[in-house]
């Protein structure tokens, strides 16, 4: 049974989904913007993406014997720069080059999928565990790639208000602004009886 097969396929359909919000949620967002920290710890857009790239480059190739097609050297400890440096963007690291790598890691995740059953093991060794299986990996890179969805989700709403959910189907019940301070209000009010 390969990874596209039954659960297999759920996984990657749902993985898929995350992804394509993930690259959504950076549409008419300026060059500043996607880079920027918005959060004290540096949170930011194209930052994510790196990450995200990164990891799948790792989890889905790297682990399964089918290493990177293109160099990461903020992977490789012998010549990271710092902590953290998969999360932020370089001065010399532009959208496209990591939007692409960000695509790129998806096709490379396809091929390993194509290749091997979800019952193959592997080591992961930051985990500290032994053998795990594709299965187990992809359910960590759904839940990885999540809960990063929901950080960009916040990112991109505090740089200019953009929300939604997908691009066709942005789940909120009212856009007009009348309304959206109403509702923010309201939320405010019921916490102010807290301070």
């Amino acid at each position: 049974m390969t990874g596209t097969d039954g659960c297999g396929a759920d996984l990657i359909e749902q993985l898929q989904s995350s992804r394509d919000l993930i690259v959504w949620k950076l549409d008419g967002v300026s060059e500043y913007d996607a880079r920027r920290p918005m959060t004290p710890t540096g949170t930011n857009l194209l930052g994510l993406v790196k990450h995200l790239a990164t990891c799948e480059f790792g989890y889905f190739g790297e682990l399964f014997g089918r290493p990177p097609p293109v160099a990461l050297p903020w992977a490789d400890p012998e010549k990271a720069t710092g902590p953290n440096v998969d999360m932020w963007a370089t001065a010399d690291e532009s959208r496209e080059y990591l939007v692409g790598l960000y695509l790129r890691s998806w096709q490379h995740a396809a091929e390993t999928f194509a290749a091997t059953g979800l019952d193959d093991e592997t080591h992961v060794e930051l985990w500290g565990q032994g053998r795990v299986t594709l299965h187990r990996i992809l359910v960590h890179m759904n839940t990885e790639t999540a809960r990063h969805a929901g950080h960009i989700d916040i990112v991109r709403e505090m740089i200019d208000g953009f929300v939604g959910w997908r691009q066709d189907y942005d789940n909120l019940p009212y856009r007009e602004e009348e309304r959206v301070l109403a509702h923010h209000a309201r939320v405010q009010a019921a916490a102010d009886r807290f301070r």
